[in-house]
């Protein structure tokens, strides 16, 4: 039972982290867009921030498909 607790606990934290990095890389992509639009080259450390926060984000993806896969097992 301890087991099953913790994951569904790192589950929901996983999901909490993954909200706060894409919240983040969407400044990043407000520049990016705000650049698009006005027809100028894009600010080099937006395009590595998001970049950065879009690896993050599908490292915590798939972490998240792991515990999940997890989980199934222990049900």
């Amino acid at each position: 039972m301890s087991k099953k607790r913790d994951l569904k606990k790192q589950i929901i934290e996983s999901e909490k982290e993954i909200i706060a990095l894409e919240q983040k890389r969407q400044r990043s992509q407000s520049s990016l867009m705000e650049a698009h639009v006005n027809n100028v080259a894009p600010n080099a450390s937006d395009v590595e921030y998001f970049k950065l926060y879009t690896n993050l984000i599908e490292l915590e993806r798939e972490n998240l498909r792991q515990l999940k896969r997890e989980l199934e097992k222990i049900k």
